[in-house]
């Protein structure tokens, strides 16, 4: 990154933009090696996904159109019951091995692409090989984090449940109940969209601070402050480039029963394309904001010891202490 800290805080959304670009075309070579080892898996994973979902899908639906056809207590019903109940377990395996191996990979990515991006913050030589050997030991830290964001989120869930239960045996067949039920949807949805913000910035917190787990989310929470509207926009922006990449997929590749396999190819080739550089960008333009908020707040970060914690030492990842990232809030 050329410009310097203090300039980072006048960066709007078009401006965090072209800086997350420029820090990709710039080390292009270290990005590229990023993605093939890291992100294209993960791309690959995801829609992957899709296809075989639908095939274990359609497979269970089917299975279950003739056990409704067949006579209760035949031995072929009997059999369809076995076969049925063995689809359904082996769709519910797959997607559990699917969360998994997406977890893992999102992690590995987002250590990996936070990591460079703050060994060139810190001009400071940063290699493939480097990267690779930090990715897992940061990456321990992003599990804990995560964990800590999962059991918030299964909170939050469970509070919306029980509201929605209140509503039910209270107001839901009342004049107000329709009201009531769509300010709960809102509520949710800003909740939701508030919440997977804080988890994003508190993954950056991870890797180049002291903090990990609630206490990065707490820092996340305190440093998106001011920049808010910027991160949402960014958010709807790339998951709606998401979900429009999806749904290409599922129109052109897993349902495109009349278009030729050699064109499906073709659009699963650009789906994985778009996804892959998708990804990324998000990923650079994740790390990006945590810049442009620690800028804002005027926490200034100093380069020599942020290099020096990033510094691979004795085989061992020491993370970035508070103290150093923070060490006092310069007076504008």
């Amino acid at each position: 990154m050329d410009r310097e800290q203090e300039e980072m805080q006048f960066l709007g959304l078009f401006g965090i933009y072209i800086e997350s670009y420029k820090i990709i075309f710039s080390w292009r070579k270290i990005f590229s090696k990023i993605t093939l080892a890291l992100i294209l898996p993960l791309s690959f994973i995801f829609l992957a996904h899709i296809e075989i979902s639908e095939l274990l899908f359609w497979k269970i639906l089917h299975t279950e159109i003739q056990l409704d056809r067949t006579p209760v207590g035949t031995r072929r019903y009997e059999k369809l019951s076995d076969v049925m109940s063995e689809e359904r377990i082996n769709y519910w395996l797959f997607k559990i091995a699917y969360f998994t191996f997406l977890l893992i990979f999102s992690l590995l990515s987002t250590s990996a692409v936070v990591y460079t991006i703050a060994s060139i913050y810190t001009a400071r030589e940063v290699t493939f090989r480097k990267v690779m050997s930090v990715v897992p030991k940061v990456w321990k830290r992003l599990m804990v984090t995560f964990l800590c964001t999962f059991a918030t989120f299964f909170l939050y869930n469970l509070v919306t449940v029980l509201t929605l239960f209140m509503w039910v045996i209270t107001i839901a067949y009342t004049s107000v109940g329709s009201v009531a039920f769509i300010i709960i949807v809102i509520l949710y949805a800003i909740g939701f969209v508030y919440l997977s913000i804080v988890w994003q910035l508190a993954s950056v917190v991870t890797v180049l601070e002291e903090s990990y787990g609630f206490r990065a989310m707490i820092k996340s929470k305190n440093l998106i402050k001011g920049k808010m509207w910027i991160a949402i926009i960014i958010f709807f922006k790339l998951n709606l480039s998401l979900l429009a990449i999806q749904i290409l997929f599922e129109r052109l590749v897993v349902r495109g029963w009349s278009i030729s396999v050699l064109g499906r190819v073709g659009f699963a080739m650009l789906c994985l394309l778009l996804l892959f550089m998708l990804f990324l960008f998000g990923l650079v333009i994740q790390t990006v904001i945590y810049f442009v908020c620690k800028s804002y707040h005027h926490e200034n970060i100093d380069k020599s010891t942020l290099s020096d914690h990033l510094e691979v030492y004795l085989g061992e990842y020491e993370p970035l202490k508070a103290k150093d990232v923070q060490l006092e809030q310069v007076n504008v």
